[in-house]
C-alpha cells in the first residue's frame, strides 16, 4: 500500500488522489507534529492570560461577542461540532469524504490552527482504519468553510455521528471507533473550530474533478477525431501552422492530438483529393480544437487555483508565529467556487459539441453517405436514434448545471456571514457535469465506431482500429437493433477507463 506523509508544507494533488481513491496509508511527519505543538503552546498561553480571542474564549458567528468562561470552553467546542453537524440528504461519496479529511489534516499540519497533534492524528486514524464519516450532501454554503460537512467528520472523532460503509449503509460512529480499537477524543479550546473552518470539501471535489477533466478532455479529442474520420472530414483544419497564428495553448494541444489521430487512415485517404468533397467541414468538426482547447486552458486556470489553495492556511482565527491570533476571511470559498463554475461551463460545451457531431453522424442528409441513424436496415431498425435523444437530454441538463452557483449568495448567521461563496454547490455540480460528459463522449464513441465499421472495406486510422476493437467486444457489428442501455454503459467505462487510451498511445505516443 502506498504511503502519503503529511509535511508542514502540506500535500500534493497526487497525494489527495492516492488517499481518496487509492486508500494510501497516511503518516504525519515529525516536523508536522512539532509545528502543531508550537502553535498549540500559543493558544495555551492565551488561555492562561485570559485574553478574549474569537473561537477560543468567545462564541461563534453572530455570537462572537459572547464571552465563554474558562471551565466551559471545552464544552463550547463539543457543542459547536454537534450543532454544526446539521446536514441533510444523501451521503457524499467515500472518495470525497476521504479527500476532505486528508485536506483538513493538511491545513492543521501547517501549524497555524493551534490544535494539539492528537487532533490531526485522530483524523489520520479514521483514514487508515477506513472509517468514512457519513457526510450529507446539503449543508455547506462554502463561506465559513464547509462547516456542516466537516462537522459531520469531526463528530465521529468524538465517538458520535454516523459512518458510511462500502455498501452505502449508515452505522453509529462510536461503534465504528470501538471496532477499530480507537478512542474518542476530548476537544480543547479552539480545536472544534479548527476542525470545521476550512475549504476542504470544496478543494477535495475540485482536485478530483480536475483529474477527471484532464482525462476526459483528452478522450474528447479521441472521440472527435473518430467522428471526423467516420464523416469523411478533413484533417487540414488541424495543421499546426493554423493554430500557431492563434496561440491559445490548449487549442494547439487539442489540434495536434486530432491531427495525429487522423493519420494512416485509408478512410481519410479515400477523399483527400476528391474535388467534389466539401470545401469546409461543419463547425462541430472544424472547430473541435477551439472548444476543447479552451476547456484545457480553463482547466489550467483551475489547477493554478487548486495549487494555491493546497499551500494555504484556511482557518479562523489563525495563530501567527509571533504569538498573535488574528481573525481572517481565508475560509471564504470564492476562489474555488469561481474556478468550479468556470470549468463546469467549459466541460458542458465540450459535451455539447460532441452531441452535435453525433447528430451529424446519424443524419443521412449530412453524414456523407452513411445510412440513417447508422443502421444498415433503417426503418424496421432505429439504430442509434434514441442514443442521440439521450445525449440531447444530457446536454440540456449540463446547460442548467453550467449556471454558476457562485453568484447565488444567501446571508446567514444573523447577517454576520452576509456573503457566502456557494463553492460546495459549485464543485458538487461540476462533478455531475463531468459524469454527464462521460456519457456524452460514450455516445460519440459508439456512433463514431459504428460509422467507421460502415466504411468497410476501407480501414480506419490506428486510433480508429483500436476503438473499433474495443467497442466491438460489447456492441458487435452494425446490424439489427440491440438492447442499447448496457452497450452505452460499457462505452462509458471505455471513456472513463484507460484501456482504449493506452492502446491508442501505444501506437501514436502519449496524448497531451
Amino acid at each position: 500500500m502506498p504511503t502519503v506523509t503529511v509535511q508542514p508544507t502540506g500535500v500534493s494533488p497526487a497525494d489527495v488522489l492516492a488517499v481518496a481513491r487509492g486508500d494510501a496509508h497516511v503518516l504525519l511527519a515529525e516536523s508536522t507534529m512539532e509545528a502543531m505543538a508550537t502553535s498549540r503552546e500559543i493558544v495555551d498561553g492565551i488561555e492562561r492570560a485570559g485574553r478574549p480571542v474569537y473561537g477560543v474564549s468567545t462564541g461563534f458567528g453572530a455570537l462572537a461577542n459572547t464571552s465563554i468562561a474558562p471551565e466551559r470552553r471545552s464544552e463550547l467546542q463539543h457543542a459547536l461540532i454537534r450543532s454544526h453537524a446539521a446536514g441533510v440528504g444523501a451521503p457524499m461519496p467515500r472518495e470525497v469524504v476521504r479527500a476532505m479529511m486528508l485536506l483538513r489534516v493538511r491545513s492543521l499540519a501547517l501549524g497555524r490552527s493551534g490544535v494539539r497533534p492528537l487532533v490531526a492524528q485522530a483524523l489520520v486514524d479514521l483514514l487508515n482504519h477506513d472509517i468514512t464519516p457519513w457526510v450529507p450532501e446539503h449543508g455547506s454554503l462554502g463561506a465559513s468553510g464547509d462547516l456542516a460537512p466537516l462537522a459531520h467528520c469531526a463528530l465521529v472523532l468524538l465517538g458520535e455521528g454516523w459512518v458510511l460503509d462500502k455498501s452505502g449503509a449508515r452505522h453509529d460512529g462510536g461503534e465504528a471507533l470501538r471496532r477499530a480499537g480507537l478512542q474518542p477524543i476530548e476537544l480543547a479550546a479552539k480545536e472544534g473550530l479548527a476542525l470545521i473552518n476550512g475549504t476542504d470539501g470544496m478543494l477535495g471535489m475540485l482536485l478530483l474533478a480536475s483529474h477527471d477533466a484532464a482525462h476526459l478532455f483528452a478522450m474528447a479529442d479521441v472521440t472527435a477525431a473518430l467522428a471526423i474520420e467516420a464523416m469523411l472530414g478533413s484533417e487540414r483544419p488541424f495543421l499546426p501552422e493554423l493554430h500557431s497564428i492563434r496561440p491559445h495553448p490548449g487549442q494547439a494541444v487539442s489540434a495536434a492530438n486530432i491531427h495525429r489521430l487522423l493519420q494512416a487512415s485509408a478512410i481519410m485517404d479515400s477523399h483527400r483529393d476528391d474535388l467534389a468533397h466539401a470545401v469546409q467541414d461543419a463547425y462541430s468538426m472544424r472547430c473541435a480544437p477551439q472548444v476543447a482547447g479552451a476547456a484545457r486552458d480553463t482547466l489550467s486556470f483551475v489547477d493554478t487555483v487548486a495549487a494555491r489553495e493546497l499551500v494555504s492556511v484556511v482557518d479562523n482565527p489563525v495563530v501567527l508565529p509571533d504569538g498573535r491570533v488574528e481573525s481572517t476571511g481565508n475560509f471564504h470559498g470564492a476562489p474555488l467556487g469561481f474556478a468550479a463554475d468556470f470549468l463546469a461551463i467549459a466541460a458542458a460545451e465540450v459535451g455539447a459539441i460532441a452531441e452535435r457531431r453525433v447528430d451529424r453522424l446519424l443524419d443521412v442528409t449530412r453524414s456523407r453517405e452513411l445510412p440513417a441513424f447508422l443502421s444498415p436496415d433503417a426503418g424496421v431498425n432505429s439504430g442509434l436514434m434514441i442514443a442521440q435523444y439521450t445525449a440531447a437530454g444530457i446536454v440540456a441538463e449540463n446547460r442548467r448545471l453550467a449556471s454558476p452557483a457562485s453568484v447565488d449568495s444567501l446571508p446567514t448567521s444573523g447577517m454576520q456571514e452576509d456573503h457566502v461563496s456557494m463553492g460546495w454547490a459549485a464543485t458538487k455540480k461540476l462533478r455531475t457535469v463531468l459524469d454527464n460528459l462521460t456519457s456524452l463522449l460514450a455516445v460519440e464513441l459508439l456512433a463514431a465506431v459504428r460509422g467507421l465499421q460502415l466504411r468497410a472495406p476501407l480501414t480506419p486510422s490506428p486510433a480508429g482500429r483500436a476503438a473499433v476493437e474495443a467497442v466491438a467486444r460489447f456492441a458487435g457489428e452494425p446490424g439489427p437493433d440491440i438492447f442499447l442501455a448496457p452497450v452505452m454503459e460499457a462505452a462509458r467505462a471505455v471513456v472513463s477507463g484507460r484501456e482504449l487510451r493506452t492502446a491508442i498511445e501505444s501506437e501514436l505516443g502519449p496524448l497531451a
